[in-house]
């Protein structure tokens, strides 16, 4: 089998939270220099959290090569898991690790509902199907695109790889808690992942991690937990994200209308609710949106000029908890001010619970080996999660709404 090619040296980069990404194989390398591991610095980690977290402009670029580096980590310094790979498959996990968000739209995951299609599917287009992604994995080793989608699509012939990158215990989960922590100011993201590290195990082609690792993966576990409240799922995030569904929401109206703007033609397909190509795709980031609202916030439609004014300079709207009589009495102020509901008025509802157990994919659970050999599933080693597991699911309704007429409710 044909080794693959290393670099003249090993590439060193320096990183806030991971101390220095090293790379030694050239595909990695070249994948990192191609337009669309680059176009990645132009998407924002955390959607609309920036508007809240000052230090929250992290990419999905520093994202990409953070879970990168603890992937390379997992497969060289744990020895179960370097025993169980062949070169080849930990290649193929590296590159699935550093290519995992490569179809991120705008603003994050706020963005997935404007398209109306997931980032994975529009990852694997881009590994399978552009000529510069899908040439340096397949110039290393022929199959290698295929295999590398296959890892983000939880179809590869290894499930172990796609535990790496994607489980309940993963390279993705562990390198965001600890980023978006250190971006946000936050301390809920943080956890012993060195401990977690020497833990860790690989037992019938699963990880497991010993009883003596317990207490890492517990705060591992409070720590998603608090993030997503703290950080995620903020109210004030969250307005963002609304106000950005209700300024395309007017735009698709426009678009049925045949009144969309000229000025926007990168978002014509969109709002026509067309197929994208991997071109126009690609063109569609922050700076191109960026411009777009700009332009939109000196044009002829009064609306969509507000609400892009709005998401550029931080207007973002108020919010209340979304009952039936809140919603109808905020409706009522809107029509009073003059504002059109459709526009301005947006329900909100976000779910976590702590911890998910296991439900007939095993892969996708965090299991613990005891003291004596047994194997047990997290909820059922853990008091500390099963009592979280038996507790009640928290969910947060909330209708947002312009600040202008906070007067009147």
């Amino acid at each position: 089998m044909k080794a693959f090619e290393k670099t003249d040296e090993v590439k060193v980069l320096r990183d806030p939270v991971h101390r220095y990404i090293h790379i030694e194989y050239e595909v990695i390398w070249n994948l990192l220099n191609s337009r669309w591991v680059q176009r990645m610095r132009r998407i924002r980690q955390l959607g609309g959290a920036f508007s809240v977290y000052p230090g929250a402009d992290h990419t999905r670029f520093s994202h990409s090569v953070g879970v990168y580096e603890i992937v390379r980590r997992m497969i060289t310094e744990i020895p179960d898991i370097c025993e169980a790979l062949s070169e080849r498959e930990k290649i193929t996990v590296m590159a699935a690790a550093l290519l995992h968000d490569l179809g991120h739209a705008p603003f994050s995951h706020a963005f997935e509902a404007i398209l109306q299609e997931s980032h994975e599917t529009y990852t694997c287009r881009i590994i399978e199907e552009d000529p510069e992604i899908r040439g340096i994995l397949e110039a290393a080793a022929e199959g290698l695109a295929k295999q590398t989608a296959d890892v983000i699509r939880h179809q590869s012939a290894n499930p172990l790889l796609s535990q790496l990158i994607s489980g309940q215990l993963d390279a993705d989960r562990m390198d965001y808690l600890l980023r978006d922590a250190y971006f946000t100011g936050t301390k809920y993201g943080e956890f012993d992942m060195e401990r977690i590290f020497r833990t860790m195990r690989v037992e019938n082609g699963r990880v497991v991690i010993k009883e003596s690792g317990i207490y890492a993966v517990e705060n591992y576990v409070m720590a998603r937990y608090h993030s997503y409240w703290q950080i995620y799922y903020h109210p004030g995030a969250r307005s963002y994200e609304a106000l950005l569904r209700c300024l395309f929401r007017r735009l698709r109206d426009l678009a049925q209308e045949g009144r969309l703007p000229e000025s926007i033609p990168e978002f014509e397909p969109l709002m026509k609710q067309e197929t994208l190509t991997l071109d126009q795709y690609f063109a569609l980031d922050e700076y191109a949106c960026s411009y777009a609202f700009e332009r939109l916030s000196h044009g002829d439609d009064p609306i969509a000029a507000d609400l892009s004014a709005r998401l550029l300079n931080r207007g973002v709207f108020d919010y209340i908890a979304a009952t039936a009589d809140n919603i109808r009495h905020v409706r009522a102020c809107l029509e009073k001010a003059g504002f059109d509901p459709r526009y301005y008025q947006a329900k909100d509802d976000v779910m976590q619970k702590v911890y998910v157990p296991y439900h007939g994919d095993s892969n996708n659970a965090i299991w613990i080996r005891l003291h004596g050999g047994r194997i047990l599933e997290l909820s059922e080693a853990s008091s500390i999660v099963s009592c979280l597991v038996q507790g009640k699911t928290l969910r947060d309704e909330r209708i947002y709404y312009p600040k202008e007429i906070r007067n009147l409710l």
